[in-house]
């Protein structure tokens, strides 16, 4: 039996030249090998193992939180910050292959590492799902599914088992438990395909494909997509959302609250967003 050679490119590489084209300051090197090590560097596995390599990465929430707004955020707050450092870019190792590409790449904690001071990320790459007739369905590393629901699928078993372990790690430093720290993984893939969405300009499609991979009731996931839209001043639509967790920012700045955040008001909204 003749068995297919491995493509040349990587199923993956043209979603992640994208992000770095639509976003230049975050980079996401890919292949085969071992995911980068050294200064700087943290494995997700390391950071589910919740020693060490935790504390430091808490470590530096801490103390730019303290040099940005002039005191010491609460460790609940802090963890929680650095939870979202991680899992936004996290969710845009498998937003964006699945939004344009039809991909969904299958990578466990070890598979990858993020330097965040330079904000890149380094991904080892092998198994990926996609549709039938998709011109990698051949590759030997591709895990055909039957149509687009699966896909969908897919991408919310990918994303669980990779965000999963690190969740477990920092759910007692943030003092939540599994329905709130899920709440933030839901809102990281939808944010991150949202963010990328209107950076591609397709902001309606990424909103569609949000609410059709993330209706609200897809566990270990709680809430949905959650989009909505408000009315403006001058009749025009103005488009939010209503996030299924609270990233804590209104403990350093009380007044200055996130557009989607649960405790912003509609009426509040609509001023912020009529006059962005």
């Amino acid at each position: 039996m003749t068995v297919p050679a491995l493509a040349t490119t990587s199923p993956l590489r043209p979603a992640y030249d994208r992000v770095t084209e639509a976003l230049p300051l975050f980079r996401i090197s890919e292949g085969p090998q071992a995911p980068a090590s050294g200064p700087g560097w943290v494995r997700a596995d390391a950071l589910a193992a919740g020693g060490a390599e935790l504390d430091a990465f808490c470590a530096w929430d801490a103390e730019q939180i303290a040099r940005d707004y002039g005191q010491e955020g609460r460790p609940d707050v802090v963890a929680a910050f650095a939870l979202h450092r991680y899992a936004w870019p996290a969710a845009v190792l498998f937003t964006v292959p699945y939004f344009l590409l039809r991909r969904v790449p299958w990578l466990a904690p070890e598979d990858v590492s993020f330097h965040r001071a330079d904000y890149r990320m380094s991904v080892r790459t092998d198994a990926f799902s996609c549709l039938p007739d998709d011109p990698a369905a051949d590759d030997p590393r591709a895990r055909v599914v039957p149509d687009e629901e699966a896909l969908r699928a897919a991408l919310r078993q990918a994303a669980a088992d990779h965000l999963g372990p690190v969740l477990g790690a920092f759910g007692p430093r943030m003092r939540r438990g599994k329905r709130a720290l899920w709440g933030m993984a839901t809102d990281e893939l939808v944010e991150s395909l949202w963010y990328f969405g209107n950076r591609f300009e397709e902001e309606e499609r990424a909103m569609t494909e949000a609410g059709l991979l993330l209706p609200g009731s897809t566990a270990p996931f709680s809430g949905g997509a959650a989009f909505r839209e408000l009315t403006g001043p001058s009749g025009e639509r103005l488009t939010t959302r209503d996030r299924a967790s609270c990233c804590m920012f209104y403990t350093v700045r009380p007044d200055d609250t996130c557009v989607t955040c649960p405790r912003t008001c509609d009426s509040e909204r609509v001023a912020r967003l009529a006059a962005s």
